[in-house]
């Protein structure tokens, strides 16, 4: 029976490219099921059996445990060396974004008091 191994939901592609390599180097057969055409979909990958699945589980755990610990200390060395990521960074980076969520706010915040204020009337 298959058994679902890593989940690729909100997976950067570099690393689902790191477990896919992984995964070959140490002879474990997988396949991939895609998010599909609408995005709704489990993007995982799976094993076709549990035979594998210690051996996998030990070797994605691993890398994933050294994937850590070196995103850590690259995040360490920069604030070490003053680049720390502020908002300020991110609003320069997408504007629009940024535009978007305050408007979003905005009205939400409007149309949530809107009909307390109109009470007194």
């Amino acid at each position: 029976m298959p058994v679902k191994l890593f989940s690729l939901s909100n997976v950067p592609d570099d690393e689902a490219e790191d477990v896919r390599a992984l995964l070959r180097a140490g002879e474990i057969d997988f396949y991939e099921t895609a998010a599909g055409n609408w995005g709704i979909s489990a993007p995982a990958l799976w094993l076709n059996d549990e035979r594998g699945l210690a051996q996998a589980r030990a070797l994605i755990d691993a890398y994933e445990l050294e994937r850590m610990l070196r995103a850590r200390e690259e995040y360490a060395q920069r604030q070490r060396d003053g680049h720390k990521r502020t908002i300020v960074d991110m609003v320069r980076e997408n504007p629009l974004r940024f535009i978007a969520y305050v408007a979003a706010i905005v009205a939400i915040l409007y149309f949530s008091t809107r009909p307390f204020l109109d009470i007194g009337k």
